[in-house]
């Protein structure tokens, strides 16, 4: 039943959106080839699901990529065309009212020229998105201004990777260039803020080497987030899901990153430090609530100036920013900025993700405490990126008020 409903749907909006183009070619041949590539894009998408049992990897990815290009592009065709009838509609209208007899207009070319041209832009985006965007890795650069930073860390620099998802990959040689930028920032140490894999430990086996070579003077930090504990693929026992939790935790070892599961560590300089806080995954609506804030804190003095890793911003929203223990900076990650957006800096920063967190993307502060949401290293579902890029956060603590 879902997949006729989505087949129905489908044509619905690809027979309307032909009109654009049978406005300019009314030719059997070109009306045979439009729908021809229409069957082949739907096919290959359900043939490819069922074939990899409805998981949003490797082909399939590709699969729906695909069909999210044309369909984007026919919508933009949809509108336009809509647009017209209702024109037409109330100018037949008017010639009703005026004894001339109902008689809409012709479509006009201009109109349907205007709408393919403009149809071109979501399927090209969607298509450099998938080829080239997913491996188009920024560093995003920020300072922050703490009152009660010790002075110790007073330049102190900090890396942000999040969501790497290695089971998306495909091009080795693009993501090393992305862990050697992020080695190149020099930062004093880097926290990594969860999903590591889409589902399973094995994910890794291909990329440990070169994630093993992520190093900083201060230590690479980890936490886990919702994808890491294999909750979204069916086991073939609790014992082997339970496996695989172990095995990915030890993963990180092997690579000589600190897992933090609930529980903090310091760093120390000059006699001072800061204390860095990690907890499990939680959260909100249906997603795992495995962290602890109470337990990880455990032990931290309400004056330490703490740092924060929690893969869920919605996290943060919920349970850390009025916390009695005042997290200074919390890092986190989970959206992807929904891996399609528009930003211009300083301007406009859009993604469908903000209609689903209030914190969705950079940094936000309430409560006079910050938080910083990655937009992610790797992609998931859709195999590529539009207008939200993976990204490498850097962020400068800086002792002192932010200049005006």
């Amino acid at each position: 039943m879902r997949w006729l409903l989505f087949i129905a749907f489908y044509l619905l909006i690809d027979i309307y959106a032909y009109q654009a183009l049978r406005s300019l070619n009314k030719s059997l041949w070109v009306g045979v080839l439009y729908f021809l590539v229409t069957l082949l894009v739907i096919g290959n998408f359900i043939y490819q699901w069922q074939s990899a049992g409805g998981g949003f990897f490797s082909a399939i990815g590709f699969a729906f990529g695909i069909v999210l290009a044309f369909l984007f592009a026919k919508l933009v065709l949809v509108i336009f065309m809509f647009g017209e009838d209702i024109t037409r509609f109330f100018i037949g209208i008017s010639k009703a009212i005026g004894g001339a007899g109902y008689k809409a207009p012709g479509r006009r070319k201009f109109v349907s020229q205007i709408a393919l041209g403009l149809a071109a832009i979501p399927f090209v985006s969607v298509l450099y998105g998938m080829f080239k965007g997913k491996y188009d890795f920024r560093v995003l650069n920020y300072t922050l201004y703490f009152d009660d930073l010790p002075d110790a860390f007073d330049g102190y620099r900090i890396a942000q990777i999040s969501d790497v998802h290695s089971g998306s990959f495909d091009n080795h040689e693009k993501v090393a260039y992305g862990v050697d930028l992020l080695k190149a920032q020099e930062t004093d140490v880097i926290f990594f803020t969860g999903d590591l894999v889409n589902n399973k430990a094995t994910e890794m086996q291909d990329w440990k080497s070169l994630f093993s070579t992520i190093k900083a003077k201060d230590g690479v930090f980890s936490i886990l987030g919702n994808h890491d504990y294999g909750d979204y693929v069916n086991w073939e026992s609790a014992e082997a899901k339970r496996q695989n939790l172990q095995d990915l935790k030890a993963t990180h070892a092997e690579m000589g990153w600190d897992l933090l599961l609930n529980e903090h560590r310091y760093l120390e300089k000059n006699g001072e430090k800061i204390a860095i806080v990690g907890v499990e995954n939680w959260g909100g609506g249906h997603f795992k609530k495995a962290g602890d804030l109470d337990l990880a804190g455990k032990d931290v003095d309400d004056k330490d100036f703490k740092i924060l890793l929690s893969h869920d911003p919605s996290h943060w929203q919920e349970k850390v920013k009025q916390n009695n223990k005042f997290y200074h900076l919390t890092l986190s990650g989970h959206t992807h900025g929904m891996q399609f957006g528009i930003e211009i800096p300083g301007f406009l920063k859009w993604s469908p993700a903000k209609y689903r967190y209030k914190n969705w993307a950079g940094i936000y502060k309430e409560n006079n405490r910050y938080i910083n949401v990655n937009r992610g290293f790797g992609y998931l579902a859709f195999p590529g990126r539009v207008g939200i890029w993976p990204e490498i956060s850097v962020i400068e603590l800086r002792k002192g008020t932010a200049p005006a």
